[in-house]
């Protein structure tokens, strides 16, 4: 005699245990900020709080120069007035809109750092007029979002080897 065992299906989804956690950010990230509200690891949500709070004009001051952009540079891409920007005091935090467009710098040349290899060799070729961006330098096009998603898009094609 035969017995049939009836199979029936569950629909769960065994999976391992894991832990999820954001990925941490590296150090580089609050340096270019000049180490304001450094911490020893700091996850995106550390950088979305940073984002929020703000911080102070003399931090947004050694990020230019970090990067080497002039303050009418930096004005253009804050779109904000170079004098607006000089009329704050060093110690004043700066306007969430205007420190949410520096956080997108900061992950823009950390990132182009990671790429390049070294911090000069992006700095040069965010200077650099190229054929991918109509003969201008990728810098020029920091002032929109979109012109920083260009800019991310070409780091990801010189990283995996797509010039074209």
């Amino acid at each position: 005699m035969s017995y049939k065992v009836k199979h029936t299906a569950k629909n769960e989804v065994n999976e391992p245990m894991a832990m999820y956690i954001t990925q941490a950010s590296s150090t580089p990230f609050y340096n270019l900020l000049g180490g304001a509200k450094t911490a020893a690891t700091s996850s995106d949500f550390d950088i979305i709080k940073l984002a929020r709070q703000g911080f102070p004009k003399k931090a947004l001051l050694a990020l230019a120069k970090k990067i080497s952009l002039s303050i009418q540079e930096l004005a253009n891409i804050l779109h904000i007035s170079e004098r607006t920007l000089q009329r704050y005091e060093d110690d004043a935090i700066i306007k969430t809109e205007y420190a949410e467009k520096a956080v997108e710098l900061v992950r823009l040349y950390t990132r182009g750092e990671e790429v390049f290899g070294s911090i000069d060799k992006f700095k040069l070729w965010m200077k650099t007029p190229g054929l991918m961006f109509n003969g201008e330098a990728p810098v020029n096009f920091l002032d929109t979002s979109a012109g920083f998603d260009m800019v991310f898009k070409e780091l990801g094609r010189i990283e995996h080897g797509v010039f074209a």
